[in-house]
């Protein structure tokens, strides 16, 4: 899970580039940086909604490099969705997929060979990157692209200082919790439309004989994120989305009454013997409960409810139908107050370049088009894969709970937030974060957790 591994590499590659602040520039540009030639795709039917590419001339044998985490075998639907870029401009991509990105990109940064182009999973790690001066900014058809396209939270993860350097790519959505349909249907239970219903919801079903919520934070020397993602989507409902950013930046202590609040809002759930730990134990067994088994006593009917990311649909056994109308599914975990809109909390990548050559530009400005975020769905036929972007038509993400996540995310009334321990120094999000939410979820007070949290950062 890309997601945990950026928080265990983030100290390092901090402190990697952080030494590396004064390199040299990026190397010379091998074409100018200029247009040239007919573009290629100037007579073909399948290039007519990318016509920016025409900008960039004829690329023909050229090519571009990619740097990225996503491999085998999810890496061949990223190869696929660039054939039609190879199609319109004659350029070709050299894909290099990594499980040693997070921590070789910074590396190979230092050193003076950075990549054409890399996918930043972070938007702490890409305003590190740009620290170097070694990130060039986004080219005038991508920033068009991103404010077409993209609301102005995601303008503003790929920028830095006011300026864009990296357009969104992928995105996932955390603010789900799932259920089964058919036990609700047999029950008459209906999916909540507020924090209010979820609750009322949840003692309905207490009362009927069944624990409403099911949890697992166990994931190894990664134990306790998932509650870190249940503190941070409460937070941005109770408090919204400027309070959450105040305090990812710390300019609103860890210890704030805010956070206080938010934090006793989720121990009404998860720290309630009324409420879990439904076909596992009691609340402290959710600390020992592998975040991949957290959900499943909803096929036995021994839980209702477990709050997880849409990436938890590839946790269910093999043959479980994750549908509307299937074994399990998810809902938008609702809101407190209608004051913040719909606050969602995920993550996703960023478009990230290190060269102005006029082929590197021309794929940056493909990927921040529509047409790309439609050729990835339909080139993504096992599903896991969505993005934020609004041009994607949603009929051609394969999965249901994609189709879901990008329905949420193109609400207009949508106000996405990065997961925040991502953004924070590994000291806290990779660190005390996790451990301090496994030590509350055991007995350890609000006050206590959230002061230690606090005390430990740089």
């Amino acid at each position: 899970m890309r997601t945990r591994n950026t928080r265990r590499v983030a100290a390092l590659a901090a402190a990697v580039l952080g030494a590396g602040l004064a390199l040299a520039s990026c190397a010379d540009d091998d074409d100018g940086g200029g247009a040239s030639g007919t573009w290629p795709g100037a007579d073909k039917t399948e290039c007519k909604d990318l016509e920016q590419l025409a900008d960039f001339g004829d690329l023909s044998g050229k090519e571009v490099g990619v740097y990225t985490s996503i491999v085998a075998p999810e890496d061949q639907a990223q190869k696929d969705s660039y054939k039609l870029f190879t199609t319109c401009t004659g350029a070709k991509v050299k894909y290099e997929g990594s499980k040693e990105f997070e921590a070789q990109l910074p590396v190979r940064v230092q050193a003076g060979n950075p990549p054409d182009i890399a996918f930043v999973p972070q938007p702490g790690l890409l305003k590190t990157l740009v620290a170097t001066g070694k990130v060039v900014e986004a080219p005038s058809q991508v920033s068009d692209n991103v404010d077409e396209f993209f609301g102005e939270d995601w303008r503003a993860y790929g920028s830095v200082d006011d300026k864009l350097y990296a357009a969104p790519l992928g995105a996932n959505v955390k603010s789900f919790v799932w259920y089964s349909p058919s036990m609700f249907a047999d029950n008459g239970w209906e999916v909540p439309e507020t924090w209010d219903d979820m609750l009322a919801l949840s003692d309905t079903i207490a009362a009927s004989g069944i624990k409403p919520w099911c949890a697992g934070i166990e994931s190894g020397e990664a134990t306790g994120w998932p509650a870190t993602d249940w503190l941070e989507d409460v937070l941005l409902r109770t408090a919204g989305p400027d309070v959450y950013d105040d305090w990812v930046s710390h300019d609103v202590p860890f210890n704030d009454p805010q956070i206080a609040e938010a934090l006793d809002q989720v121990g009404g759930i998860l720290k309630n013997d009324k409420y879990v730990n439904g076909g596992i134990g009691d609340v402290k067994s959710i600390a020992t409960t592998a975040f991949q088994e957290g959900g499943l006593p909803i096929l036995d009917g021994k839980c209702a409810m477990h709050r997880q990311a849409g990436f938890y649909a590839a946790n269910w056994p093999e043959g479980t139908n994750v549908a509307e109308d299937g074994d399990v599914f998810a809902f938008y975990l609702p809101t407190v107050s209608e004051d913040f809109g719909r606050p969602v909390l995920g993550g996703g990548e960023f478009v990230t370049a290190f060269s102005d050559d006029t082929v590197v530009q021309a794929l940056q400005t493909y990927l921040s088009t529509d047409v790309w975020a439609n050729e990835k769905a339909k080139n993504t036929p096992g599903g896991g894969w969505v993005s934020a972007n609004k041009g994607l038509q949603v009929e051609n993400l394969v999965s249901p709970i994609d189709q879901l996540s990008g329905q949420i995310l193109q609400d207009p009334d949508a106000v996405f937030r990065f997961d925040g321990s991502d953004q924070m120094p590994g000291e806290v999000g990779a660190n005390s974060f996790w451990k301090e939410m496994t030590a509350w979820i055991t007995g350890q007070s609000t006050a206590d957790t959230l002061d230690h949290i606090e005390s430990s950062w740089p």
